[in-house]
């Protein structure tokens, strides 16, 4: 665990464990820094093949654009591997010099399940079959219903 984070993991209504605010947390405020191991697109790849027709998607996997890499926070990971998607987020990732940081995008109070917006890209057609292997359960007015982002 890393030391005076503002937040506690524990079970999440939304999905597994999430993190919550043990205090409030002003809006713009950077919380965590996303580790883990640093992999190519292509040994992402490798170690997590893209599994059977209707099985639900679920790694740890945080890709960044340039260089093209992927964070695997199953591997050496941390604390912010447990923050869950939303569609109405509180958070936001932030990419820093090929650093990916949570940070507040409004005010949390205590007890608040802190989130942002996984955005997941799939460049196959949205069908309902490919959405119901990235769903998503925020509960939030806004819910998409998946924790894809929505084709252009």
């Amino acid at each position: 665990m890393t030391p005076d984070l503002p937040f506690e993991i524990r079970p999440s209504p939304v999905q597994g464990l999430g993190a919550f605010a043990t205090r409030f947390i002003p809006a713009g405020t950077r919380l965590v820094e996303y580790a883990g191991e640093r992999l190519t697109p292509a040994e992402a790849d490798a170690r997590y093949p893209d599994g059977a027709e209707g099985e639900r998607h679920h790694t740890f996997l945080f890709a960044i654009d340039e260089p093209d890499v992927v964070i695997d926070a199953s591997v050496g990971g941390n604390e912010a591997r447990f923050i869950n998607h939303s569609c109405d987020p509180n958070c936001d990732a932030v990419i820093d010099d090929g650093r990916v940081w949570i940070e507040t995008i409004r005010d949390v109070a205590p007890g608040e399940e802190l989130a942002y917006d996984y955005a997941y890209v799939l460049e196959e057609r949205h069908t309902p079959a490919a959405k119901r292997r990235y769903p998503c359960h925020c509960g939030a007015a806004t819910c998409r219903g998946t924790i894809l982002a929505k084709k252009r």
